[in-house]
């Protein structure tokens, strides 16, 4: 493990003045029909309450649509036990499509969405009985001992459940929100120069070369690969800090192939695990540190825009892969509309966690099936 405290020397010796990354907020997953997908996300995950529902042209996406502006409907939903949202995404100007091949490990971009849960006996066992859901029959174990499993959405979107003890209401559904995920990468060195050193995910919590039995079942999982794991070292900040918790990357870089770009000959929108949203605060200075380094904004709003009465500026950047990232400062989010209840972060530390009663109050727009 040589490696693994090599990393912890280089890059908890680096600082960030000026910007601050809070931490880890949403992943964008882009699917093929809402209303079913949005249903199945509610009894599966318990990602149950909503920030906002809307459709709009999408402008700022042109550098990721081929210079021509798509409308797509977004919902953000997350679990309020605890963990990170999805941004599930429809386009509504084309039809999406799928990857032309089986997207398999080390395939470059999001390939696999981390789920946190509380029992995962319990998560299994719940999930084997959800209809739509398609289950690894048997669980299995981490390289790092931790006992998980794998299963797909009717978009063959990939998902693996992990264990969590860090909840902010005591759970009752046998899932959580998003813990994590997984990366695909051509060279695991070169992207720790952005994840680990600029965005601030510079624990490194496991660091090993092999074939791995937890991904024997997985397209390309009898191949060989490097897998970092990552963290924050103080991770949890800013106003949903409480809810979010603890969020891992795990950057995947395959031995014996050249990854395929998980997007190749498709665009955003297109249905598969769109991008990686990373809450932030200090975009402009975030900003020129990027550009500094080879990362500046690929777009940018330049100002709040509105998705209902959310208000946030966001940015895009790749990482050296052309993963899609995005990176946004919250302006105000809605904590119960009905009630005209809004967190501005203007008016507040935006380094301090809201209320315990205020993000409690999330639950009375929880949408019930």
């Amino acid at each position: 493990m040589d490696r693994v405290r090599e990393h912890h020397r280089i890059f908890e010796a680096m600082s960030n003045p000026g910007y601050r990354i809070q931490g880890m907020q949403h992943i964008g997953i882009a699917i093929t029909d809402m209303d079913r997908t949005l249903r199945l996300y509610r009894r599966l995950f318990g990602m149950n309450i909503p920030f906002f529902d809307s459709v709009q042209a999408a402008p700022l996406m042109d550098s990721h649509t081929r210079g021509e502006t798509i409308t797509k409907r977004a919902s953000m939903v997350m679990n309020l036990q605890g963990g990170c949202a999805f941004e599930v995404l429809r386009p509504t100007s084309f039809e999406p499509k799928p990857a032309g091949w089986t997207i398999a490990q080390g395939d470059l971009g999001l390939t696999t969405v981390q789920m946190k849960t509380p029992n995962i006996q319990r998560m299994h066992a719940h999930a084997l009985a959800t209809e739509g859901a398609r289950v690894d029959a048997e669980l299995r174990e981490t390289p790092w001992g931790a006992k998980t499993f794998y299963l797909r959405d009717p978009d063959d979107t990939l998902f693996q459940v992990l264990e969590a003890d860090d909840w902010f209401e005591r759970p009752k559904h046998p899932s959580g929100g998003v813990m994590g995920c997984t990366v695909g990468v051509s060279s695991i060195d070169q992207a720790l120069r952005l994840y680990a050193d600029k965005l601030d995910y510079s624990v490194v919590l496991f660091d090993e070369e092999g074939v791995f039995e937890d991904w024997a079942h997985l397209p390309g999982g009898k191949e060989r690969y490097r897998r970092v794991r990552l963290t924050q070292p103080n991770p949890g900040a800013g106003g949903f800090g409480p809810v979010t918790g603890q969020t891992y990357i795990e950057l995947v870089q395959a031995l014996d192939r050249k990854g395929r770009f998980i997007f190749e000959d498709r665009i955003w929108c297109d249905s598969g695990i769109a991008h990686l949203g990373f809450d932030v605060r200090g975009m402009q200075a975030l900003g020129a540190e990027l550009d500094g380094v080879g990362f500046g904004f690929r777009c940018d709003s330049n100002d709040a825009i509105g998705m209902g009465e959310t208000k946030v500026h966001c940015t895009y950047i790749d990482d050296p892969d052309e993963c899609w990232i995005e990176l946004i400062e919250v302006h105000k989010v809605p904590i119960v509309e009905k009630w005209g209840l809004f967190l501005d972060v203007k008016k507040r530390d935006p380094d301090g966690p809201l209320p315990k009663w205020m993000l409690k109050a999330l639950r009375f727009s929880r949408i019930k099936d």
